[in-house]
């Protein structure tokens, strides 16, 4: 074990010089590193001896404080300044600060280099790695065989918890809760500080954005201070991560003893094997979800026809084979997936924010009117709702008020987006689902079609159209439009008039003058004007009611055709 005392009896350094923290020189010393970067805080481990020139903090009382107070925190050996190249003498304050927390400051004459100086002590330093290297070795057959015996991520954080004297909290790469161990010594509880739930968030976003997003800037432990009533507790963080990816993080909460340099390695330890835990687990629910994405797919299709066969995957899946059940699809659409020419970066993009809207409408799941089943499909969500058979089916007025709140909650909560979300028809049975979920997708394709910037559609809103759109071909369509509506249709295009629109607020509005100029913010003599102008045109009084509804048709038609018509002019 060589120690910071031991330092003074190696001949080939000689001329070193202890000018503070002589508490500390009996500190053990593992490793010998440079510091010339202050961001190297995050990477130093307990008994790292550090040398500098000094030239990062030569002019920086504050930095020079902070060196001192951060390699006692960490529990460095000491701090080794190689003189005479920015120090004649090593500052007031920074030997004050020592002193006062005990951590060796020593001088390095100058004719020495500081490679020559690690070489030397490394050489001295490595017999205590033997001794290391058995203890790793011991630790990493125990977390081994927790692994082969099955014991999972618990049992190994109850014995990384136990081994290194603190609590232990670990997220998953969303920093949402997986699982923690608590210590019995620990005098500020977890419970305390977090709200304990399994798959939420237990830090602060604060807490969170603090830590570097990319694992090759995170590879070791680094600390970080949790702030909570007045309190600084310490916390070391250490990513669960393999082959570029991270499955996770370690955050032990250092409240009860300071770490040890064995305790790092005990950590690293740790990490592989909650590593290759997260991924099996990975991989068991990648195949349960390709199961359950099947079952879903066949169902919303109608491939499933077997009664027994429903009622068997559908109590598996979580649905209730006897209830009644509608679907509700919503659409995503960002101007953020264009911004990607990569198309895994897309992906990844999508798959998070259609992720978002899973948890938000999870969130929101408390005010539908049965059971939630929520799921995605490249930028689409697929919602079916559940209704106990005993209860009244859903009127169309309740399906889009809820439909409605859940659009306000997304549009609040996800930046950038469109959303169209299209309501199908409940039905008595879960074997009639995949209906419900083609007229919810049928909704969204007719207001794709209106080119609708965003909003909600019931099945039901639509009916006249899916009509006219699923049974008579589009030159019907028009050939009828044009010979009820074309006169109008076409003095609005060359005139740039507007009556087309004019008359379906007309219609809209149940052919009332005065709630159709305030619907068109216009003054009441001026619409007049123009319904007189019409009923010239089309030389009808408007006041027929096989004719009225004749023009309604039309103006469906309108709606479906609006891009297509064509006039001779």
């Amino acid at each position: 074990m060589l120690t910071v005392r031991d330092l003074f009896e190696i001949k080939s350094i000689d001329g070193l010089k202890i000018v503070a923290g002589e508490k500390g020189i009996n500190n053990e010393i593992t490793i010998v590193n440079i510091i010339e970067n202050p961001d190297a805080f995050d990477w130093l481990s307990p008994n790292e001896l550090l040398l500098s020139t000094g030239y990062i903090f030569k002019d920086n009382e504050e930095l020079q404080n902070r060196i001192i107070q951060e390699l006692s925190e960490i529990n460095c050996a000491g701090l080794v300044v190689k003189m005479k190249r920015y120090f004649d003498k090593l500052p007031q304050n920074m030997i004050d600060k020592a002193n006062k927390l005990g951590l060796p400051l020593l001088e390095l004459p100058f004719e020495y280099t500081l490679s020559k100086v690690i070489s030397i002590i490394n050489e001295k330093a490595s017999g205590r790695y033997d001794l290391l290297n058995r203890k790793t070795l011991d630790i990493h057959n125990l977390f081994f065989r927790i692994t082969l015996e099955g014991g999972g991520i618990d049992k190994i954080l109850s014995m990384l918890s136990e081994t290194i004297n603190n609590p232990i909290i670990f997220v998953n790469e969303d920093w949402k809760l997986v699982d923690f161990t608590e210590h019995m010594n620990n005098k500020v509880p977890l419970s305390y500080c977090f709200d304990l739930v399994k798959n939420r968030p237990a830090f602060s976003k604060e807490f969170i954005d603090s830590i570097p997003k990319d694992v090759s800037e995170i590879k070791k432990t680094i600390k970080r201070i949790y702030y909570l009533e007045g309190m600084e507790i310490k916390c070391r963080i250490l990513p669960v991560a393999a082959a570029s990816s991270i499955y996770g993080y370690i955050i032990v909460w250092q409240t009860v003893s300071e770490l040890t340099e064995f305790d790092f390695i005990i950590l690293e330890q740790a990490s592989t094997n909650i590593a290759l835990e997260r991924i099996k687990a990975k991989e068991i629910e990648d195949v349960k979800l390709k199961i359950r994405q099947d079952f879903f797919d066949d169902l919303l299709t109608g491939k499933i026809t077997s009664s027994e066969t429903i009622h068997t995957l559908s109590e598996m899946h979580g649905l209730h084979s006897n209830y009644m059940y509608y679907c509700i699809v919503i659409n995503i659409d960002s101007v953020e997936f264009q911004q990607y020419e990569d198309m895994v970066a897309r992906r990844v993009s999508l798959e998070n924010k259609a992720r978002k809207c899973v948890e938000l409408i999870y969130d929101y799941a408390n005010k539908a009117d049965g059971e939630v089943t929520c799921f995605h499909r490249n930028n689409r969500i697929i919602i079916l709702i559940g209704q106990h058979e005993n209860r009244p089916a859903v009127s169309v007025y309740e399906a889009k008020q809820y439909t409605n709140n859940l659009y306000s909650i997304l549009n609040k909560q996800i930046s950038n987006s469109t959303f169209l979300i299209g309501i199908g028809r409940q039905y008595g049975s879960i074997r009639s689902l995949h209906k419900s979920f083609s007229e919810a997708n049928e909704s969204i394709r007719l207001m794709q079609k209106f080119e609708d910037d965003g909003g909600v559609s019931h099945f039901e809103d639509h009916s006249i159209y899916h009509f006219l759109d699923s049974n008579i071909k589009d030159m019907e369509l028009e050939e009828f439009f044009m010979k009820r509506l074309g006169k109008v249709y076409e003095n609005d295009q060359l005139h740039g008039t507007s009556y087309i629109i004019t008359l379906e607020n007309y219609f809209q509005n149940n052919l009332n003058i005065s709630e159709t100029s305030k619907a068109m913010f216009l003054h009441r003599n001026t619409l007049i004007y123009r319904i007189e102008k019409i009923k010239e045109i089309l030389n009808s009084d408007l006041k027929n009611s096989e004719e009225l509804l004749q023009i309604q048709l039309a103006l469906k038609i309108f709606r479906l055709l609006n891009k297509k018509l064509h006039t001779d002019s």
